[in-house]
């Protein structure tokens, strides 16, 4: 999970650049970043 919000970040960091910021997709990184946290932190509970 990790490495797909890594690679999330990656792509949208690559989407800013290109193309203009986007907030929505910031948005979902923040989502998914903070899923990947909860889950994280639900393993090693």
């Amino acid at each position: 999970m990790a490495v797909t919000t890594f690679a999330a970040l990656v792509a949208v960091s690559a989407y800013s650049v290109a193309l203009g910021s986007n907030g929505w997709l910031w948005f979902g990184w923040v989502v998914l970043g903070l899923l990947t946290l909860g889950m994280a932190a639900a393993g090693s509970a």
